[in-house]
Order: C-alpha cells, then sequence, then structure tokens
C-alpha cells in the first residue's frame, strides 16, 4: 500500500517509516515551511477518540507516526498497509536530530522540565558532536496568556532554530504544536518521553516488549499510580473500538481537520 493518511478509529494516521518519516521533517526544515508532527501510540489516538475537537486538530498534523505496535497493527489490519515495524517517537527524535546535526540546522527544546534539559543537553551533544542547539526552554507548567503564542514563537525564530522538538507530554503537546504551527516556518515534533529517555531518566523496555507491543506494561511498572487509568482502562476500549472499525459495525468517520486557533493552550 502507498503512503497516505488512513483512518485508526477515526484519527488520520500516515503510512510511513523512519526513512520516509525523517526525510520529510527534514525537507520542511530545509525549505523553512510550517510542519506539524506527531507520534501517536493507543492513548495519543484515544484523546482523539474521546475529544472530537482534539481529534480534528491531529486530523490536521501533516505527520502523524504509528508511534506504538498495536497502532501498526490497525493501519495493518484495517488497511492491509504493510508495515513491518513502527515509527516510536523517541527513536524518530534522535534520527531527526542527527540529520539536522549533520546538515548543520540547529534545534529548539521546548518543554521538560529545567533538570531534564539540563541533562538531556550534553546527552544530545555526546551523541551527535555536530548539532547545534539554538535554545532551550522549559515548561511553565501553565495555561498560555494572551499574546503568549506570538512571544514564543518570536524567540524560537530569534533563536535561528530550523526544527522545535516539544516534550510537553500528550495531549499538551499536540495541542502546542497545533498552536504554534501557524507562526512557525520549520517543523514541530510533538515527541513525548522523548525528552525523558534520551535524557537518561526513563529506560527503555527490552526489544522484545517493544516488538510485542508490552511497552505499556513496563511504563505501567515504571509509573504505576500516574499511568494505570491510561493503560487499564484506554487499552481495552482501543481493541474493542478497532474490532467494530474492522468489522464494519462502527465507521470510524475522520472530524474534518481543524482549522480554529485554540484560545488558551499549555505552555
Amino acid at each position: 500500500m502507498g503512503p497516505g493518511k488512513r483512518s485508526v478509529l477515526g484519527v488520520l494516521v500516515d503510512v510511513t517509516d523512519y526513512r520516509d518519516a525523517t526525510e520529510r521533517i527534514m525537507r520542511a526544515a530545509r525549505e523553512r515551511r510550517g510542519y506539524a508532527v506527531t507520534a501517536l501510540a493507543v492513548h495519543g489516538v484515544m484523546t482523539g477518540v474521546q475529544d472530537r475537537a482534539h481529534g480534528a486538530r491531529l486530523n490536521s498534523f501533516d505527520l502523524v507516526t504509528p508511534d506504538g505496535q498495536p497502532v501498526r497493527w490497525a493501519l495493518n489490519l484495517v488497511h492491509h498497509a504493510g508495515l513491518t515495524d513502527r515509527v516510536y517517537g523517541p527513536t524518530l527524535t534522535l534520527k531527526v536530530v542527527e540529520q539536522a546535526a549533520a546538515e548543520g540546522l540547529p534545534i529548539y527544546l521546548y518543554g521538560s522540565t529545567e533538570p531534564t534539559l539540563a541533562r538531556l543537553v550534553p546527552a544530545l551533544e555526546e551523541m551527535f558532536p555536530a548539532l547545534k542547539i539554538a535554545g532551550v526552554e522549559a515548561s511553565k507548567f501553565r495555561g498560555s496568556h494572551e499574546g503568549e503564542a506570538a512571544e514564543i514563537a518570536e524567540r524560537i525564530k530569534a533563536s535561528g532554530a530550523r526544527i522545535v522538538l516539544v516534550g510537553l507530554g500528550c495531549p499538551r503537546q499536540e495541542v502546542f504544536t497545533y498552536a504554534m504551527r501557524p507562526l512557525l516556518d520549520m517543523p514541530l515534533l510533538a515527541v513525548g518521553a522523548a525528552f525523558d529517555y534520551h535524557a537518561g531518566l526513563l529506560k527503555n523496555p527490552p526489544p522484545w516488549m517493544q516488538k510485542y507491543a508490552l511497552e505499556w506494561l513496563w511504563r505501567l511498572g515504571l509509573e504505576p499510580k500516574r499511568l494505570w487509568k491510561r493503560y487499564v482502562l484506554l487499552n481495552p476500549a482501543y481493541l474493542a473500538r478497532l474490532g467494530a472499525q474492522k468489522s464494519g459495525l462502527w465507521k470510524a468517520t475522520p472530524p474534518a481537520p481543524a482549522t480554529e486557533p485554540v484560545q488558551q493552550f499549555a505552555v
């Protein structure tokens, strides 16, 4: 099956792989185009299912990769996509950063906490000595005030950055990316837990757990209090809806891509 977007429970996900996704992001960076990217696992898809307005925002993104194995399985099961691997946010982040370093395109890190960023920056610089980090800005952990989107955009543009990595957690980072996309002539990547992983604060599960879609169990064991509702409630709901979509009992019609600006979002 050729590339393009397909409905997974009404959320449009791209049939893509690491090579294609990285090249699409880098092309936008070279051409100075606004370009919204996110990598969605089950939780990310379900945020769009449960909140149709948010689903419409997700459907306006330029690139949505199948971050979790169950999302890749859905593309293969329902749409015969033939994907052999997922496109995992933390791995995609490294591939984009590696290419940005090779091409001399500076990156901007937005989100997470000061201590996490203090560990992430040297970790990235050690992995990619040629990398140019134009700016680093921790989350304020509050809602935006009037005019703040323009202020953030000016800081990012003034830094000389050509790619923005956004680590605010799902779904805050997707709303931030949606809000900022019209104001910036560069790709914005909502990269989820990539900041924590590459700062050394979270450990990746063993490859066999990733292959068999057991990453949720690994993360649940690491952060049970924060994540139990996400996995214990959302995973069965996802599978039930996927079965309904595959059998034709539910059409899973995607909401039209959003165009309206958001009035307030997490910064």
